[in-house]
């Protein structure tokens, strides 16, 4: 899929390779979470020669507030960081929902927020809220830096204005007035793990005269996000009425341009923006924006806070396939040195070069769950993870969640419960639920509901799996993973 793999250990030295490689026309792309890129990689959708890993790097998953108030948002900054943090909630809170819309607790702990802006699809949920929002991209490369707003960087269906030798290094959410609100809404065409059929952004300031500001963005109705003019101009100095509301609504359905695909008809979708939007607008009314917001989500990142190791400046390799740079280890607490397997994915390796047939694949594209593992404590679909992504970390499957003292209480419940039936998707829901228990010893059945959306059981449904979870959640279990 790739011929040389990088990790370099500082900003400078990726925006070096990126640079060289720029130079000698050689086909080259920044990788951090990597779920989009790996299946364009493994479809043959796109061709890359050199992947340049940049999940090593310190500092570059910082979420902070700057002197004026502005949100800073790091390039490594994942999806499942972006709803666990407070800031993000507080500040940011429309880009915090969509976040926790995309995809998997698994998927969100490897996708990045930068890597959602790059692929640049009119479906992706986290581009909507920060049009919305006014934010800007901060773009580096060796020779200097620039900044752009959203609608300057994005020329069309899955084209950017970043150039060949640019990283995405940080996204810049600038402060609201006081008293401003908003709210993200996604359609789709089940509760998770799905694209949007469309999804919508209302960003509202109000003043003693009415509403004094007023932003909505939808997405995937248009080449790229859209603004709604009209009902944002029609909302100025209004009370959100019902009335009120019916007209922006209908205003901001007008202002779609859908086309039918293999998600929706184009009228049903342009029927939904209107339809979101009178939702949207009657929550910020009625101060009901947050009323869903989960309390204490299921992250699948036990203790790390979602933060993955990074290594000292200087400690970077490069693995090139084929050729004989061996990927060395730790998995299930045993030291691993694997040859040969540099243009794999960690799947593969796995199962291919280390025996370990407990994770399956099921689907190869991050949407069945079957493949699940624990990377550096943080649960991950591994058929979209590299394998060199696996030097130096440490990894456990299915095969070490028991311990001598015996199966862990998930596997013991599994059994109990009747919750194994053809077994196929039993080992990711066990290294999922394992995760889940390490970071909520005695989850809620909401809490077991978000941990498992990432996995898919295709024999019935999961009554009794969820049963095992609430079983295993009664057991005080002091294993060491």
């Amino acid at each position: 899929m790739w011929q040389t793999y990088h990790t370099p250990t500082s900003l400078e030295q990726a925006l070096t390779l990126l640079a060289e490689a720029y130079q000698r026309n050689v086909p080259a792309r920044i990788i951090a979470g990597g779920t989009d890129l790996i299946i364009e990689l493994e479809r043959q959708v796109r061709r890359v020669a050199t992947l340049i890993d940049v999940t090593r790097i310190a500092d570059l998953d910082r979420i902070w507030l700057g002197d004026d108030g502005t949100l800073h948002l790091g390039a490594l900054v994942t999806h499942n960081q972006l709803v666990g943090s407070p800031v993000v909630v507080e500040r940011a809170f429309p880009l915090a929902q969509a976040a926790w819309s995309v995809g998997a607790p698994q998927i969100r702990n490897r996708g990045t927020l930068a890597g959602n802006l790059i692929t640049a699809s009119p479906a992706n949920d986290t581009i909507t809220p920060l049009w919305a929002m006014d934010a800007r991209l901060c773009l580096r490369s060796s020779s200097g830096e620039r900044i752009l707003s959203l609608p300057e960087f994005f020329l069309g269906v899955r084209r950017t204005a970043l150039e060949p030798d640019e990283m995405l290094t940080e996204v810049l959410v600038p402060p609201a007035a006081a008293g401003t609100r908003g709210t993200f809404a996604k359609l789709g065409l089940r509760r998770a793990q799905a694209i949007s059929v469309i999804n919508l952004a209302v960003v509202l300031g109000w003043s003693s005269d009415g509403v004094d500001r007023a932003r909505i963005t939808a997405g995937s109705v248009a080449p790229t996000i859209i603004r709604a003019p009209q009902a944002e101009e029609y909302l100025l100095g209004k009370s959100l009425t019902d009335k009120v509301i019916q007209q922006a609504a209908r205003l901001a359905g007008c202002a779609s341009r859908p086309i039918d695909d293999i998600r929706s008809p184009a009228d049903y979708r342009a029927d939904m923006v209107r339809v979101l939007t009178r939702r949207a607008l009657t929550a910020l009314r009625d101060h009901a924006e947050r009323q869903d917001w989960p309390a204490s989500p299921a992250m699948l990142w036990g203790n790390t806070q979602g933060r993955f190791p990074v290594w000292a400046e200087g400690a970077g390799v490069t693995h090139t396939h084929p050729g004989t740079e061996p990927i060395e280890t730790r998995v299930n607490g045993r030291p691993h040195t694997v040859h040969g397997a540099n243009g794999k994915t960690l799947l593969h390796l796995l199962r291919d070069d280390l025996g370990l047939i407990g994770s399956k694949e099921g689907c190869g594209e991050g949407e069945c769950g079957a493949c699940t593992v624990w990377l550096d404590g943080i649960a991950v679909m591994s058929c979209l993870v590299p394998a060199p992504r696996a030097h130096r970390a440490e990894i456990i499957t299915v095969e070490g969640l028991a311990t001598q003292e015996g199966l862990h209480p998930l596997q013991q419940a599994f059994i109990d419960q009747g919750a194994v039936q053809c077994g196929y998707c039993t080992p990711g829901f066990l290294v999922a639920g394992a995760s889940l228990l390490q970071e909520h010893p005695h989850p809620s059945r909401e809490q077991v509901a978000q941990a498992i959306t990432g996995n898919l059981c295709r024999c019935t449904g999961y009554a009794k799996i969820v049963t095992a979870f609430e079983q295993a959640g009664d057991v005080e279990w002091q294993g060491e993973h």
